[in-house]
Formats: C-alpha cells, structure tokens, sequence
C-alpha cells in the first residue's frame, strides 16, 4: 500500500472521479481537488458546472476544493503556481485521469516537474470502453453536461451518462469522450459519502472565438439546489 499524499486534478467528470478511485484503492491518500474555472471564476473551464458543484462534489468526497481561474494563455502558468503551492503543503503527487492522448501526458509531466510532484496516470494505456464499463459497474452516476458540435448534437447533453448512452453514441465517437466529444458532471458513487444534488439552469450553445476555430459547443448548465 501507498502512504504518499497528494491531490487530483478535478474536473467533476467521470475520467477524474474514476482516477481518483482507482488511486484511493492503491492506497494513495488524496486530499485535495484541483479545479479549473474559466475567466468568470464561477464554472468550470471545460464541463460548464457551477463552482458550487465542485465544492459539493468536495464535500461528500471528504476533499479540499482548490481553485484556479484563468483563461487559456493563462493556464499553464497559473496551474503550475497552484500546484507549488500544494506541495508546499506536504503533497507529493497528482493524480489525472488521461486515459491515452500524449500531448495531455506530457503536459501533465511537464507542471508536476515544474512543482517538483509526482505525475500518477491511473487509467493510462487502458482500452476506453473497458474504463466506461468499469465507471457504470462501480456504481457512478453522472450526467452529459456538455457535447462538441462538431462530434454529437444538441439532442445527447443533459441524458444520463449510462448504457444507454453509450449504446445510442454515433460510430465515429469514443464512448469516452477521449477526444472531447462530451463531458460529464458526476454526482454519485462508491467515494461520495451522499449523492450531490443538482438542478439544470437550461441549455446553452456556445461558439468559441476564431482563434479557436469558431467551435460550437452545446451546455446543460447545472448548478447546486
């Protein structure tokens, strides 16, 4: 069994919490949850969920909730300052739920050796659809918050992520998400010590600007009740 202490680089989402499971099973004790919002500070960056959601996810986790909120160029850097000021803490490691993508990987090795932390991939070089399975069968519950236009339409954000979802997905989409199709909010699960409540504010289209290719992205926007 594992005694280092670290956090999790938290997005709310299904790949997150099932990292953050697999790295408790390991005997990691992971404390506090690392949280990206956007400009606003009140939701985060790429899922659209309240900044009270993740601290209501914080709090039946028995975790600390920690914050950046940054934009794009501003990102990298101000994850890296977060992540010092954990392992000022006593942290050692930080847990991420990549499964396979490279470019994520190496970003990942690249702030933890800036933060002198210990990068811990649970899920990595995992067959995806095996991951999924694993998610449903431990007992998470989670909901579709947000699809990329390019990938699903605006039919599939608010279902239930569940066999069903995953059996009515088109062809060319990873049941995963890996490559940012959708994203999930997970309110329930073998961890949380209470099911987090939450209520739907509606959905919501989004356009990201030209230097980010003018995307169109459908939200459920879900905030505490």
């Amino acid at each position: 069994m594992n005694t280092k202490h670290g956090l999790a680089s938290w997005s709310g989402g299904k790949d997150s919490c099932l990292a953050l499971w697999r790295s408790q099973n390991m005997g990691y004790k992971i404390t506090h949850l690392l949280t990206a919002l956007d400009e606003s500070g009140l939701k985060t960056r790429s899922h659209g969920v309240s900044k009270a959601l993740i601290f209501a996810q914080g709090k039946s986790l028995g975790m600390q909730n920690e914050f950046i909120s940054a934009s794009w160029e501003s990102y990298e850097q101000e994850f890296i300052c977060k992540l010092q000021s954990l392992k000022s803490l006593g942290l050692d490691l930080a847990i991420f739920g990549d499964i396979d993508l490279i470019a994520h990987k190496e970003w990942e090795e690249k702030v933890c050796i800036a933060a002198k932390l210990e990068p811990i991939l649970p899920l990595w070089n995992e067959n995806r659809l095996s991951l999924v399975k694993e998610f449903l069968a431990s007992g998470f519950k989670a909901r579709v918050t947000c699809v990329d236009g390019r990938f699903l339409d605006e039919s599939y954000v608010g279902k239930e992520f569940d066999d069903e979802f995953i059996k009515n997905l088109p062809g060319h989409v990873d049941a995963c998400g890996e490559n940012g199709e959708f994203h999930t909010f997970v309110y329930d699960g073998p961890n949380f010590s209470h099911p987090v409540t939450w209520k739907s504010l509606g959905k919501h289209t989004y356009v990201s600007p030209p230097e980010y290719g003018s995307q169109r992205y459908y939200f459920d926007l879900l905030d505490s009740q």
